[in-house]
């Protein structure tokens, strides 16, 4: 099975092609660029790189979020319209349990985070079973100080993974102390579409029509509407 990866869910942006689970390509990068520009540019270089065309793909896989909203939307939208041109599935990956995959020997819990802004965090708690890491806490976003509050009951030690984890350091280690393992190894804390595709291998695929961005939560913009219309409804 031949499975092109695509995740800008975040300012890294990463594409990959996997052969029956063996990465034969894989580019990334982590700078500030517009994702929309980058994108078709990345995939067609691996394209070429490895003597593909796009009728060699078995499978699209995409990280369709938590992340940023807009970065979210354009990952998305060239995966849900390369599959539906090539009739292929398409496969969507959580954006924190690639990051998670990053801890997979760990021995301990795995905690991978993005920052969400005014101290909210898009994040979720990992766990190595038989091998594998699953998930023990439901991804959510919400305050970093509550989240920690929530996992400190936890009696393993807890790896903090994010790209973002110079912001919150300071926090999670006044309230974890020794509990929190904080790497200062930057590549741990970046996403790899390689284990996008190679987990998309075994997952379920996604209608491409049915297929919705994870956002965790509404962008503020329709958070600003809702509310008005709730006040607008009571002056009703």
């Amino acid at each position: 099975m031949n499975v092109l990866a695509i995740d800008t869910s975040n300012q890294a942006l990463g594409v990959a092609l996997v052969r029956e689970n063996e990465v034969i390509a894989e580019y990334s990068t982590n700078v500030k660029r517009n994702h929309s520009v980058q994108l078709m540019p990345a995939i067609d270089h691996l394209m070429k790189e490895t003597n593909m065309t796009p009728q060699d793909l078995d499978r699209i896989a995409v990280a369709n979020g938590p992340g940023s909203f807009t970065g979210v939307r354009i990952g998305l939208t060239t995966a849900k319209t390369l599959a539906w041109s090539l009739s292929i599935p398409v496969v969507a990956i959580s954006s924190l349990e690639v990051i998670a995959r990053n801890g997979h020997f760990f021995d301990g819990y795995v905690c991978p985070f993005f920052d969400a802004r005014r101290g909210m965090v898009y994040t979720s708690l990992y766990a190595s079973e038989n091998g594998d890491l699953v998930p023990v806490e439901d991804e959510v976003n919400m305050l970093l100080t509550d989240w920690i509050e929530r996992v400190r009951s936890y009696e393993k030690p807890i790896l903090f993974l994010s790209s973002q984890l110079s912001i919150h350091q300071p926090v999670i280690k006044e309230q974890l102390g020794n509990q929190a393992v904080c790497p200062q190894d930057l590549p741990v804390h970046l996403p790899r579409a390689g284990e996008i595709a190679k987990l998309a291998i075994s997952r379920e695929p996604s209608s491409v029509h049915e297929l919705t961005p994870n956002y965790l939560r509404l962008a503020e913009a329709e958070s600003k509407w809702l509310a008005a219309q709730q006040e607008k409804q009571k002056d009703e």
